[in-house]
C-alpha cells in the first residue's frame, strides 16, 4: 500500500531583529558546554572554552567591526548595559549637554535620563528632516564645544532606518563631543566598520541579525574615551555591578562569527527588502512605519482595522512569526505619531523570497476574512449614505524643530 505523508511548511521565521532563530549548531555547542558545567564544574569549563574565549572570539570581532583584535573589544551581558556602565562614569556637569535622537530605543534613553537627573546636564534631540532622517545640517550648526556626548543608533529598534553614522562621526570628529552607537541591530546585517564610523563607544547584541545566544553582547571602546572615563567607585544603592555573559554563550557567539564569516564569504545574497516592503504594502488598509530614505531588512507596520496583536496571533496559526512592537520601544518617536503597537518583520539570513510571498498571501487571507464587502449603516432621511472603505495608507512624516529633554 502507498501512503503519502502530508507535506507541512516549515515555520517561517521574520524576527530575526528580536531574537533570531538561532542555528542549530550554536544551539548544539551552548548545550553541550552547559551539559560539560553540570558534570565537571564552572572553572573547569573556564578552563575548557579559555583560548575560545580569550583568542578565537576577540579575533572573530576584531575582523567583523574592523577593529584590533585585543585591548579595544570586551564581551558584555548585551550592549545596552555597556551604554548605561558608560554613563555611569561619563564626567559630565550642568554646562554640558547631551545629543540624542528620536529613534533612541527605550533602554539607552533611561540612561541617557539617569545621566541627566544626576549631573544636571542638558539632553538635546537632534530633529528630522522633512523625510525623517537625521537633520545633520542642523548637527552641524549647532555643535560646538558643550557637546559633551551623542548617541545614535545605527538602525533603531522599532523601525529599519538606517541612520548615516559616518557621515556623523566625520561632523563630530573635530569635537569635544564622544561618540556613541549602537550597532545591535545593524551587526549581522549591515556591514559595520567602527574606523569609518568613528564612535569612541560601540556597543552590540549578539542574538539578533549575528545569531548567537541570548546575554552576548560586545562594546567596543577607543583610548580617548577609555582615558575620559572616572574610576568605577562603589556602586551606587540599587545599582547592579557589571556582568560577564557566560563561558558558554561566549563559545556559541564564537560558532556564529564563524558561520557568518561563512555566509559572508558565500556569494552575495539577493536583497529581499524591497520584496518584503511591497508584499505588506500591497494588503488593503496596511500602513508601512518607514521613516527616512533608506532602509534595511527591519520593516514595522500596522493595520487601519486589525490590531497587531490580532494580526501576530493569525500569522502565526498560518506558521509565520512576526514581533509586535509597542509605542514605548522609541518613546521620542512612535507615540508622538500616533502609533501605539504594531507589527514588526525581519529578514534573516535563512529568508527566502517564498517566505515573504508566503507573508503577502497571509496578510491578504486574513485582510480579506475580516473585511466586510459593504458596511451597511442605517439609512438617512431622504437618502442612503455610502458604502464605507477602509483607509488609505498615509505615509510617516518627519518632524522639524529642536526639542530639549528639560532638566
Amino acid at each position: 500500500m502507498n501512503v503519502q505523508t502530508p507535506q507541512v511548511e516549515r515555520t517561517v521565521r521574520l524576527d530575526a531583529a528580536t531574537a533570531g532563530h538561532t542555528p542549530a549548531a550554536v544551539r548544539a555547542v551552548v548545550t553541550e558546554l552547559l551539559r560539560r558545567e553540570d558534570e565537571y564544574g564552572t572553572h573547569e569549563l573556564e578552563e575548557y572554552v579559555e583560548d575560545i574565549v580569550h583568542t578565537e572570539v576577540p579575533a572573530r570581532l576584531g575582523a567583523l567591526l574592523s577593529v584590533p583584535a585585543t585591548g579595544t573589544t570586551t564581551l558584555v551581558t548585551g550592549g545596552a548595559d555597556a551604554f548605561r556602565e558608560t554613563l555611569d562614569r561619563l564626567p559630565v556637569g550642568p554646562a554640558d549637554r547631551i545629543w540624542t535622537t528620536p529613534y533612541e530605543e527605550v533602554a539607552r534613553l533611561t540612561a541617557l535620563f539617569a545621566l541627566r537627573d544626576r549631573t544636571r546636564c542638558r539632553l538635546d534631540v537632534v530633529p528630522l528632516d522633512a523625510h525623517g532622517d537625521l537633520d545633520l545640517e542642523w548637527m552641524a550648526a549647532h555643535i560646538d564645544e558643550d557637546v559633551a556626548l551623542v548617541s545614535v543608533a545605527h538602525v533603531p529598534a522599532g523601525c529599519g532606518i538606517v541612520n548615516p553614522v559616518e557621515e556623523i562621526g566625520r561632523l563630530l570628529a573635530p569635537h569635544r563631543a564622544l561618540y556613541a552607537v549602537d550597532v545591535s541591530y545593524s551587526v549581522g546585517q549591515l556591514p559595520v566598520n567602527a574606523a569609518r564610523i568613528g564612535a569612541d563607544l560601540l556597543t552590540g547584541d549578539a542574538w539578533r541579525f549575528l545569531g548567537g545566544p541570548v546575554d552576548v553582547g560586545f562594546a567596543c571602546t577607543t583610548p580617548r574615551l577609555r582615558s575620559a572615563l572616572t574610576d568605577p567607585g562603589p556602586a551606587r544603592y540599587g545599582q547592579e555591578p557589571p556582568r560577564t555573559p557566560h563561558s558558554a554563550s561566549v563559545a556559541g557567539l564564537n560558532t556564529a562569527l564563524l558561520l557568518h564569516e561563512k555566509e559572508a564569504s558565500a556569494a552575495p545574497r539577493q536583497d529581499l527588502y524591497p520584496q518584503l516592503r511591497d508584499a505588506v504594502g500591497r494588503v488593503p488598509g496596511t500602513e508601512l512605519i518607514v521613516p527616512g530614505r533608506v532602509q534595511s531588512a527591519v520593516l514595522a507596520f500596522r493595520h487601519d482595522e486589525l490590531t497587531a496583536a490580532q494580526l501576530r496571533r493569525e500569522l502565526r496559526a498560518r506558521g509565520i512569526v512576526l514581533r509586535k512592537t509597542v509605542a514605548q520601544e522609541m518613546p521620542l518617536h512612535l507615540p508622538g505619531r500616533g502609533i501605539t503597537t504594531a507589527l514588526h518583520a525581519s529578514l534573516g539570513h535563512d529568508t527566502t523570497a517564498q517566505d515573504i510571498a508566503r507573508l503577502g498571501q497571509a496578510l491578504d487571507a486574513i485582510v480579506s476574512a475580516h473585511r466586510p464587502t459593504e458596511v451597511v449603516l442605517p439609512r438617512a432621511v431622504g437618502g442612503s449614505l455610502a458604502p464605507v472603505t477602509a483607509a488609505q495608507s498615509r505615509p510617516l512624516r518627519g518632524t522639524r524643530g529642536h526639542l530639549t529633554l528639560l532638566r
